[in-house]
């Protein structure tokens, strides 16, 4: 089993690193366009292989793409992260052409590859990737949901004073300020949330998961990279163990939840062909109204690439 993740920045370095520890796949490769750094980082992460016991072996590559060949998983994450003031979707005609160009080597060296997507903007950059490819819809993958809902489960959990693994949630819609929290889908160790917390606070919580990662943006000046990186990870080993997960993915719709030609964040069970299944929830108005405005800011920004690739 072989893995590549493209771009060695820290991202694409913590990816790789929870990979290895994991012991996910036998052979990890990192690449980047510097000289050295995915080299550097690939040895790092192997030379700790005996303190933290795992096999895994690490490979660091400067733009070979010959040595990626035949990757069964291919996480994305080149791009330039967001500095303080810029939004996601500031980044998108350059990264745009970064992704353009990663998924081209990476469809000419592993034909049957999944792709999964971390770059910024998420849902566009999985358009982009997806348009590309040409591959199934069910193997070109966004990292979003898996990352937002960490993030709710995380203050959820601080607020409540209980353990995170306890908490289970869903959300969907794009990754952003129009992302859909569903607190009535929100369990902490089977009980609803509503019962254990009142709903100013839930409230507060959800905005502040809503606007998660600037948060962090403006704490250390650029974008997060831990739990992103961990993120994908996760992604990856549902799918190379065919774990048969149910977490929320990026993807391209035709038709779940009303929605046609727009890439958004739904649930999925996610195992060795990529999604398995789409799941589609019940959602009552207001969540509908919620999902139908994060599907109009998505659509914006895909219609400003339209443009912009002409």
């Amino acid at each position: 089993m072989k893995i590549t993740v493209v771009g060695a920045g820290n991202v694409g370095a913590t990816c790789a690193d929870v990979l290895a520890y994991r012991e996910v796949a036998n052979e990890i490769v990192l690449l980047d366009i510097k000289e050295g750094v995915a080299e550097g980082k690939a040895l790092d992460i192997w030379q700790k292989a005996p303190i933290d016991s795992y096999d895994s072996r690490t490979i660091g590559s400067t733009n070979d793409y010959t040595k990626t060949a035949h990757s069964d998983v291919v996480v994305i994450t080149s791009g330039i992260p967001r500095k303080p003031g810029m939004s996601r979707d500031d980044l998108i005609s350059t990264n745009a052409n970064i992704v353009k160009s990663v998924t081209e080597q990476v469809v000419a060296n592993s034909p049957n590859a999944i792709i999964i997507i971390v770059s910024n903007p998420l849902d566009v950059m999985t358009y982009v990737s997806h348009s590309v490819s040409k591959f199934p819809r069910t193997k070109v993958l966004g990292m979003a949901g898996i990352l937002d809902t960490a993030r709710y489960r995380a203050f959820l959990a601080e607020a409540l004073n209980v353990s995170p693994k306890d908490i289970q949630a869903m959300l969907l819609g794009g990754h952003g300020d129009t992302m859909v929290p569903l607190p009535r889908y929100t369990t902490v160790g089977g009980i609803p949330v509503t019962e254990l917390i009142d709903k100013d606070r839930l409230d507060a919580i959800v905005n502040r998961t809503i606007n998660g990662g600037g948060e962090l943006v403006k704490l250390m000046g650029t974008s997060a990279w831990y739990a992103p990186g961990s993120a994908a990870a996760q992604m990856v080993e549902a799918i190379v163990k065919d774990q048969k997960r149910v977490v929320p993915v990026c993807m391209s719709l035709e038709g779940e939840y009303g929605i046609k030609d727009c890439y958004l964040g739904v649930p999925v069970i996610l195992g060795k062909n990529g999604v398995e299944k789409i799941i589609e929830l019940k959602l009552e108005e207001s969540e509908r109204q919620l999902l139908e405005a994060s599907r109009q800011k998505v659509k914006e920004v895909m219609d400003i690439y339209d443009a912009s690739a002409k």
